[in-house]
């Protein structure tokens, strides 16, 4: 499976830039950054249900108060704390029910990493969404921030329509023919053209 290696990256933006002005000014603010993997896949996934439909600042700040409960949060030591001191951190009953259910498939599913490494993109996503919790945004951020896929493009991401909205002048939200035409225009390095929309929006770039 193709990934987001340095060389590959270096591929992209060149790519990218040649096709898309706008892109190109913005990935020019952004020299020496790019995505990174913390090749941690309960952290990302558990991460991401946090950010579910809520904002990065405040999934942040949410999270940051849950690892200096927890120190390291992993399985194990999230399936320890009692449910009302994750809830004390700014989790909902749901999300709360979502990251404990992710804690017990991890500890039953200890190879499930490898298994999806040797996955395409659609087969990862049917196979994260049987998890209670974990719907196809979630799913895409692990394909992104996780497996580094080179070619994601969630559609239903508020942050991405936001982005484009702004730096491309077009009424928010964007209508389906107007997600399609970027989505054609940046294949096949979407995720990295929606990386830097993203990091346009945000002094602090999206982690998961």
């Amino acid at each position: 499976m193709i990934t987001l290696t340095n060389k590959n990256w270096l591929l992209a933006i060149n790519n990218l830039k040649k096709k898309d002005k706008i892109l190109k000014k913005i990935i020019s603010q952004y020299k020496y950054e790019k995505i990174t993997s913390k090749k941690n896949a309960f952290y990302t996934l558990a991460k991401s249900i946090t950010g579910q439909q809520i904002s990065v600042k405040a999934a942040n700040a949410i999270w940051s108060k849950l690892e200096k409960k927890i120190k390291k949060i992993n399985p194990n030591n999230l399936l320890k704390i009692k449910r009302n001191e994750i809830k004390k951190c700014g989790f909902s009953k749901q999300k709360i029910n979502y990251i404990l259910n992710l804690a017990n498939f991890f500890i039953k599913n200890k190879q499930i990493e490898k298994k999806w490494e040797k996955m395409n993109d659609e087969e990862i996503i049917e196979d994260l969404i049987k998890i209670k919790g974990i719907g196809k945004w979630t799913a895409e951020m692990f394909l992104i921030f996780y497996l580094l896929r080179p070619n994601i493009f969630p559609i239903s991401d508020l942050g991405l329509h936001k982005a484009i909205s702004i730096n491309y002048k077009i009424k928010y939200p964007l209508n389906e023919l107007e997600i399609e035409k970027f989505k054609k225009k940046w294949n096949p390095w979407s995720t990295v053209a929606i990386w830097y929309l993203w990091r346009s929006l945000d002094p602090i770039p999206v982690k998961y």
